[in-house]
């Protein structure tokens, strides 16, 4: 992958860190004459860190872009990035190190929910706002409270959308499988709660592992249920790996996925089948024709030899709102400017409304529904 932005470095805090103390609003860090420090932490180790890289190459292309033109007002964006292993203490360590060793402006596109919520405390103190994470719960987007411009519409709302759209088309008995994790325990909540809207229950509730240690087991369990559908809150691979066990063990169910199920890579590890899969999107259709920022965003991938498909293409829109917050920000960069230009923030990306106005700190309601073809393509 083609990211000069994108630098993986140990995840480890230095032994024997200490509390720390933030400087003053008025003498930023992160910010020099040459260059604007963005911090990152996620997982990007095991089958879970997959499709973290290919976000994070995604916004790599748009950095680049404005990096070969210059930068802004003559800075060069550059990106730390971290590996938490989506281990909550890690990711607190993490966040000191970012702000304590490497002097980070601001973060950009932090990964997970018990992660993001474990740092909470500390990007607050510090004053750094946080742009742009992904798989990030609701709740823990709630505590990062003002710190945090999240740009992909809620799982609540993603979940409201799924079921909406299965019981529309007749079907009402829905099973969920959700990570083994705080984040995927939350999501599983929401999509009971859209269901009991609809006077309806969860055929099953099943977690999975994000080790897949469980994908066979999960997959029995799915296939025993009753279900007709079933949601699925799975990344990477492992999505793929329970739908086989799944058939394997005789079940016959329609697969739905949130956002963070990969259908490229899902289409890889189910072949034929993977044509019964329909994912809720959370950016536009990037194969559009008529769209510039698609067209733009396309070229840089195949140029670049970047993955192009919805989760490099998220990483490119949520780096193209951090790069247009800094621009709003102008030369005398500070961390109070960065969020005043941020909560001022409305604007259109590739036909997607993104609005920091309001009282919540997530910009988009964006959702769109396709589906998935044995060969990896998404069709609307």
């Amino acid at each position: 992958m083609h990211r000069r932005n994108f630098i993986a470095a140990s995840a480890a805090a230095a032994a024997g860190l200490g509390p720390l103390s933030f400087p003053a609003l008025g003498a930023e860090n992160g910010v020099s004459d040459s260059e604007i420090v963005l911090g990152h932490t996620g997982i990007l180790s095991g089958p879970l860190g997959v499709p973290v890289k290919v976000v994070m190459a995604g916004a790599g292309l748009a950095f680049d872009a404005v990096n070969a033109q210059g930068g802004l007002s003559g800075r060069k964006i550059r990106v730390v990035s971290l590996d938490d292993e989506l281990k909550p203490e890690k990711a607190l360590a993490n966040y000191e190190k970012l702000l304590a060793e490497h002097r980070v402006f601001a973060f950009f596109g932090c990964v997970g929910s018990g992660t993001t919520a474990a740092g909470a405390k500390v990007v607050n103190q510090s004053g750094a706002p946080t742009v742009g994470g992904y798989a990030v719960s609701d709740s823990a987007r709630e505590k990062m409270g003002s710190a945090g411009y999240f740009v992909r519409a809620t799982f609540a709302r993603e979940a409201q959308a799924l079921v909406q759209h299965l019981t529309t088309i007749g079907v009402s008995r829905i099973a969920v499988a959700y990570l083994d994790n705080p984040g995927g325990a939350e999501v599983a909540k929401l999509v009971e709660a859209a269901l009991d809207t609809l006077k309806l229950k969860p055929e099953a509730a099943v977690a999975v592992k994000g080790d897949g240690t469980t994908n066979e087991a999960s997959g029995k369990a799915l296939a025993e249920s009753k279900a007709q559908a079933v949601i699925m809150y799975l990344g990477g691979g492992i999505g793929g790996e329970v739908m086989k066990a799944a058939w394997a063990a005789g079940g016959r169910q329609m697969y739905y996925g949130m956002s963070i199920v990969p259908g490229d890579v899902t289409a890889k590890l189910v072949g034929d089948k993977t044509s019964g899969l329909a994912i809720s999107q959370i950016v536009p259709y990037l194969w559009s024709e008529v769209d510039a920022t698609a067209r733009e965003f396309r070229q840089l991938a195949e140029r670049a030899k970047v993955d192009l498909g919805y989760l490099s293409y998220e990483g490119y829109v949520n780096a193209l709102v951090m790069i247009e917050g800094l621009r709003r920000t102008g030369r005398d960069l500070t961390r109070a400017k960065l969020h005043a230009a941020l909560k001022a923030m409305k604007l259109r990306i590739g036909g997607m409304e993104i609005d920091f106005t309001g009282a919540s700190n997530t910009g988009s309601r964006f959702i769109e529904m396709v589906r998935v073809t044995k060969e990896g393509k998404f069709i609307r």
